[in-house]
């Protein structure tokens, strides 16, 4: 009795699955690419390009983070992302606003409060005055709070945001919404789309890191870095500031780095079996990603080792090696985008201020929040202008919605510490670096800074500019799944910010 290989059962069983509709599309295919190689167009289909029906990237065939060019003339050629989880209080930060001072304790108008959705304020909750002082800084003139001191001096670097507006309000669907342009799960990530376009331009590390501290995921956790729809070759990769940069980067005892080649050629060749068969393109990204581990495993300590800094450096970022902080991952950021990793991407936990406890209170926790990252965030931006970097680096940063100019009232009493609940209406983000003008801030909130009084900012049009920047169409770059065509900006109308572009 004659048995089946394993490889025949599978291709039989796969003929058993193909459907008419399956053989008709890969006939249509296959007659297309006739016709085009008839033609002498076959080389037209392996080059990137962007048509009005959308960006192709053509990344090469063992390598799907390639570097490419992107399709428009780019400002940006790397990206480093600042979030702060939870929503920092632009009230107390960067929107100052005197007029709500001296609304402080009075109730709330009834105008503010009818339509409007709240996460915990109930019944009429009263005003609540910025809880520090400002000051102008620099030759723009911002206004930024005593709390950052060092953001305060690099604010001639810095174009604000004040009028973000979001459609969530809560925070799981408000943090998907500003990293993957949609309220549910499942869509990619900014990082993912962008290396998904331009690739990296470091063979040895992955095209999109990230860094995490404040001791806790983001409320959705990986959801945030995925890569969705898109091939999971661009999704994010974890690394860590303490202790090994990745899980498992290091062989396992008794396992040799010459038997980890051995082993890694031989599963190589049984994919290559395998998408010779099936075609399928994730089959391409297990044989990258197994590749890419394997040189990770000695760039990768290499890449993450702060130690290496100077003394003048670690201390400027107030950084210390082997330690889990924020100071570090900024450092290391620097690192990795000087390396030629394309997007990095920050989250620090510890931002949603509602007054519920001592931590999560704007007397105390903001302070304490403010004084781990004021000093580090200054340090990257003189860091990155000092290398020459900054003028093709974008630093952006900001939360996932904005807080109330009320005071939270959580089952309406009066708390025991300070607090506001989550505001979509507006919010301040600002950007740096590449393309961006300097100095400068868009969009004016109301006089208690709770809604826009002018040039609202959809997280769509924040979207849209980025991608702008990095030489990207938001319109055209798209994937097709479930038989739309996809974009991080969505269907609905979003526009590039023309007036904040330098």
């Amino acid at each position: 009795m004659h048995r089946e290989t394993i490889s025949q059962t599978l291709f039989r069983q796969s003929l058993l699955q193909t459907s008419r509709r399956h053989f008709l599309t890969e006939s249509a295919a296959g007659l297309g690419a006739i016709y085009l190689a008839t033609q002498g167009a076959a080389d037209a289909v392996h080059a990137s390009s962007e048509t009005p029906h959308g960006f192709a990237p053509q990344h090469e065939a063992t390598n799907p983070l390639s570097p490419l060019a992107p399709p428009k003339p780019a400002k940006v050629k790397r990206v480093i992302y600042l979030h702060m989880v939870g929503a920092p209080s632009q009230l107390e930060l960067f929107d100052y606003k005197p007029d709500l001072k001296a609304l402080d304790g009075k109730e709330c108008p009834q105008s503010f409060l009818e339509g409007k959705r709240f996460a915990f304020i109930n019944g009429t909750p009263r005003m609540l005055g910025p809880q520090y002082d400002f000051q102008q800084h620099g030759e723009s003139g911002a206004w930024v709070s005593e709390l950052m001191p060092n953001v305060a001096k690099q604010v001639d670097e810095l174009c604000f945001l004040k009028t973000v507006k979001t459609d969530q309000f809560n925070h799981g669907p408000a943090q998907l919404m500003v990293h993957t342009g949609a309220a549910p799960m499942g869509s990619p990530s900014i990082g993912s789309w962008v290396t998904y376009g331009l690739g990296s331009e470091n063979e040895d590390l992955p095209g999109f890191i990230v860094l995490l501290s404040g001791g806790r995921l983001p409320r959705v956790g990986k959801a945030l870095w995925s890569s969705g729809f898109l091939p999971s070759v661009y999704q994010g990769v974890q690394c860590r500031s303490k202790g090994d940069p990745v899980l498992n980067v290091a062989n396992p005892e008794g396992v040799s780095r010459q038997e980890r080649r051995q082993v890694l050629d031989a599963l190589a060749a049984l994919n290559q079996e395998s998408l010779k068969q099936y075609g399928d393109p994730e089959t391409v990204t297990r044989i990258a990603q197994y590749e890419m581990a394997y040189r990770m495993q000695a760039a990768a300590p290499e890449a993450m080792d702060l130690s290496r800094e100077s003394a003048e450096t670690l201390q400027a970022y107030g950084a210390e090696p082997g330690k889990e902080s924020f100071a570090n991952n900024c450092l290391l950021a620097r690192r990795l985008v000087e390396q030629g990793v394309r997007f990095v991407q920050l989250f620090d936990w510890g931002w949603d201020t509602h007054g519920s406890n001592r931590s999560e209170s704007l007397e105390h926790g903001l302070p304490d929040k403010c004084k781990q990252t004021d000093q580090p965030i200054a340090a990257l931006l003189a860091d990155l202008k000092q290398r020459g970097m900054l003028e093709d680096t974008l630093v952006v940063w900001g939360g996932e919605f904005g807080r109330t100019p009320m005071r939270e009232n959580r089952g309406g009493t009066t708390m025991a510490f300070h607090g506001r609940d989550h505001s979509p209406e507006a919010f301040t983000m600002w950007m740096a670096g590449g393309g961006v003008k300097a100095g400068m801030t868009y969009g004016e909130t109301d006089p208690v800074g709770y809604t826009a009084a002018t040039e609202s900012v959809h997280l769509r049009d924040f979207h849209a500019t980025m991608l702008h920047l990095l030489g990207f169409n938001h319109e055209t770059m798209i994937y097709p799944f479930k038989g739309l065509n996809q974009r991080l900006t969505g269907v609905k109308e979003s526009r590039v910010i023309e007036e904040i572009l330098a």
